[in-house]
């Protein structure tokens, strides 16, 4: 035997998923941490995120405001760890809302087939044909600002995206033996539904869900940026760019410039953390 073979033998080889595991947990903390500012910002907020002070406006960062204030004097510190409620709860609602009627409408097409299938696929297809952004945006400009017309827009825009894709892995769970199996024995459709097809078809729909929440975010912090969302003095991140953006041109992006940094990373954590599940639940190489 050669030294190079002797060394190669003896020499651990470097597993490939090791890198992809650490960005995915490095993702998963990425998201438990914006998820605990979420539940606990007003009480780690340094300062009240709504109190102006007329003396620190477009002040840089300091040893009272770190990240600086905006252009009223608002801590912007303080802001972006209270907006972390306000931004994440929205996606949060419009992804369990779509995720839990798309799940329902899979299982029902592809448990009972025939019309209910083709009504269900041919309504998916026109509601996938209307982007969800524009949705809500007119149903916002109709019904007026505010969150509950856009999470409602954008919970059936997000309809197809989960049912779709659910539908598929659950037509082939339908047809597997045990199912025929328990159908024989007598077992009830919602027994089987509840025990048997939601268990194995959960980790799909938890890849989608999380996936989906990164453009939900997206979708909402656009809404808000439009003026049709979350309303003035709420500290919400899409609205703070908004109210940043004229103070970019004074040569102050600060304010529009964190809280876009802070929705670039949460949407991407999302996106590694959906990928990286998707390897580890369902096997996938992407």
């Amino acid at each position: 035997m050669t030294t190079a073979a002797l060394f190669a033998r003896t020499v651990p080889k470097r597993r490939a998923g090791r890198p992809r595991h650490r960005l995915t947990l490095g993702a998963g903390c990425v998201v438990a941490l914006f998820v605990l500012l979420a539940v606990l910002g007003p009480l780690l907020a340094p300062h009240d995120p709504n109190a102006v002070d007329p003396l620190s406006v477009n002040a840089g960062p300091s040893a009272a405001h770190l990240l600086g204030t905006d252009d009223t004097g608002r801590d912007l510190l303080s802001r972006l760890i209270a907006g972390t409620r306000a931004s994440l709860a929205a996606p949060a609602v419009v992804i369990a809302v779509s995720t839990a009627l798309g799940t329902l409408l899979a299982l029902a097409a592809a448990w009972f087939g025939g019309w209910l299938d083709r009504f269900v696929s041919g309504a998916l297809d026109i509601v996938f044909g209307f982007p969800g952004l524009i949705m809500a945006v007119l149903v916002a400009a109709v019904f007026g600002a505010g969150l509950t017309a856009p999470i409602v827009a954008l919970s059936i825009a997000y309809l197809p995206l989960i049912t779709r894709v659910v539908r598929s892995a659950a037509i082939k769970e339908r047809n597997l033996p045990y199912v025929s199996a328990l159908q024989l024995l007598g077992a009830p459709t919602a027994r089987i539904w509840s025990r048997h097809l939601l268990p194995n078809l959960l980790p799909l729909v938890l890849v989608q869900a999380t996936i989906g929440f990164g453009y939900a975010l997206l979708d909402v912090a656009a809404i808000s940026f439009l003026g049709l969302g979350s309303q003035p003095p709420d500290p919400e991140w899409g609205l703070m760019v908004a109210n940043g953006a004229p103070s970019i041109l004074a040569g102050q992006p600060q304010q529009s410039l964190y809280a876009g940094i802070a929705i670039l990373i949460v949407v991407v954590a999302f996106n590694l953390l959906g990928t990286g599940l998707s390897r580890r639940l369902l096997g996938e190489n992407a």
